[in-house]
């Protein structure tokens, strides 16, 4: 299909909505942006815990040509919880994305996530339903719970307790608020959505998975100014993603969780070469 397009006479295509109802969508909106050039995908951005799809305006600022699906997650930067008040998420959000693409009239889709969005990319990438050309995770782990150095298996208990710690004690309820203030546009998110997040990412290991991703995966990670522990964080992605075997990294520092907010030039020319 994206060969037939991209044969279609003329440079530009104009902005189309897509095909997928509204209604359709419980869980997230999605925004579509940009017009298609004659090499031009339909890219899908996918924020982070607690984000909104603001995160990403430097980057669309630098993609012409590439048409922008802008996600946000209910219960994020202001945007009501809806269904995902309750119940789980990980899952089901990756089902309502999944709808989203297959109905959606998208060329050569891509994938790019940060951090929980990551997360997300991988859960559709390892789909067989899911059509996406490549995928890119933005300072994420295969197993959610190693970002805080532990294991899901370790964590078990701990990681189902996790919601209510954060939700029921007053020491949870202030690390939530410290949480969504250091965030990067995280205000106005739903404290019950960001524990369950947690929670649910904190349990998740994609590891063994990760031999079956066929598509192109580029992972974009942060790296701290310090030379040892810029050192240790490579170590740790390259360990992390060894069993992948179609993945690229790629370092950027210095720079904090938010490489897209630190390092916007060099990660914009990281995704750049990515959607080449």
């Amino acid at each position: 299909m994206g060969a037939a397009i991209a044969a279609i006479a003329g440079a530009t295509l104009p902005v189309r909505e897509s095909r997928a109802a509204p209604a359709a969508l419980k869980r997230m909106s999605i925004s579509s942006t940009g017009t298609l050039d004659r090499g031009g995908r339909d890219v899908i951005l996918i924020p982070g815990l607690a984000s909104g799809p603001a995160i990403w305006n430097g980057l669309a600022a630098r993609l012409a040509g590439h048409r922008l699906h802008l996600v946000h997650i209910a219960g994020f930067a202001h945007l009501p919880a809806g269904p995902n008040a309750s119940g789980p998420l990980l899952a089901p959000l990756t089902e309502e994305l999944a709808g989203y693409m297959s109905s959606a009239a998208l060329r050569a889709p891509c994938l790019i996530g940060h951090s929980m969005g990551g997360t997300l990319a991988m859960m559709l990438a390892l789909r067989g339903d899911v059509a996406a050309d490549r995928l890119m995770v933005i300072d994420m782990l295969p197993e959610g719970a190693a970002m805080l150095g532990g294991t899901a298996q370790g964590l078990g208990y701990l990681a189902g307790q996790l919601n209510g710690y954060l939700t029921g004690t007053r020491a949870g309820r202030q690390l939530l608020a410290q949480m969504v203030m250091d965030t990067p546009g995280a205000e106005g998110s739903d404290p019950q959505v960001i524990a369950r997040a947690l929670t649910e990412l904190a349990q998740t290991n994609l590891t063994p998975r990760l031999p079956s991703l066929a598509r192109p995966l580029n992972v974009v990670y942060a790296l701290p100014a310090d030379r040892d522990m810029a050192a240790n964080q490579r170590r740790r992605y390259e360990a992390a993603y060894a069993t992948a075997r179609t993945a690229t990294l790629t370092g950027i520092g210095p720079s904090g969780h938010a490489v897209m907010l630190d390092q916007p030039a060099r990660f914009a020319a990281a995704v750049e070469d990515f959607l080449r």
